[in-house]
């Protein structure tokens, strides 16, 4: 065989070769196939999200409910009724029956036309006298029981055409320490104490106001706040104020020696 063959066959399988021998080729690189993404349809979420906001929508809050009800006045069977509920479930036939009063324990109820200075004088019409004999600390002819503080001088500003000259008393916490109401019944004769049932409570806890002189017990029963709420929807307040006539209002108009009003 001639020799040159042979280095013909060895250059044309080198040159078969030698896209594979070449160290300075980089190397070919397989590109991954993407995996398909999974697309996800909106509309079930936004589904769900209208279900929850419905939901939500149906959830009544107390001002709804109170809105589309017809203001009624407040009358002595409501008040009967609110303790009944409050005490049924703890007390016993014998104590629940304490805790009743007659038509004789409450005055003429507001029928919604009366200002306060108006329904004053039509409950009270011999304030003047009761005002003059009155010379007792630590006490008032007359307590007025609402919910808040704001509410509490909006009253006393509105009963300026029923006081006359008589003394009235703050009996709210808001800005007032109750050292201070305490000072002030025990140094001075004041006719009307208009608060809160929260702090009337504490101060007769602390001995600081005695309701054994008081005559007349008036509740803010109808009005409404921002929110539609009467004060005996508020849970709070309804509370306090239960537990305030459960302390000795009750059992003092029992005796006929105080009489509830509902304003």
């Amino acid at each position: 065989q001639d020799p040159s063959d042979d280095q013909a066959l060895e250059k044309a399988s080198g040159n078969r070769t030698a896209p594979h021998q070449d160290s300075g080729s980089k190397p070919t690189v397989t590109k991954k196939r993407k995996q398909p993404t999974e697309c996800f349809l909106s509309q079930p979420e936004e589904k769900q999200e209208r279900t929850l906001k419905a939901k939500r929508r149906k959830k009544k809050k107390i001002s709804d409910i109170l809105e589309k009800s017809a203001l009624k006045p407040g009358v002595p069977a409501d008040l009967q009724n609110l303790l009944s509920q409050h005490f049924g479930e703890n007390r016993s036939v014998i104590e629940i029956e304490e805790l009743k009063l007659s038509d004789s324990c409450f005055l003429p109820a507001n029928d919604l036309t009366h200002s306060f200075s108006s329904y004053l004088k039509e409950i009270c019409p011999k304030w003047a006298k009761l005002r003059k004999n009155h010379k007792e600390k630590k006490s008032v002819v007359m307590l007025v029981i609402c919910s808040s503080a704001l509410r509490s001088l909006e009253l006393i500003k509105s009963m300026t055409a029923f006081k006359g000259d008589c003394r009235v008393l703050k009996l709210f916490a808001k800005h007032i320490k109750i050292k201070e109401q305490v000072t002030m019944l025990e140094k001075g004769v004041f006719h009307i104490g208009v608060g809160t049932p929260g702090r009337v409570k504490a101060l007769m806890e602390q001995d600081g106001l005695c309701l054994n002189s008081t005559k007349y017990m008036i509740l803010d029963w109808n009005w409404r706040d921002q929110k539609l709420r009467r004060m005996m929807d508020i849970p709070e307040i309804k509370r306090e104020t239960i537990d305030l006539l459960e302390m000795s209002i009750i059992q003092l108009c029992r005796e006929g020696s105080m009489k509830l009003g509902l304003f």
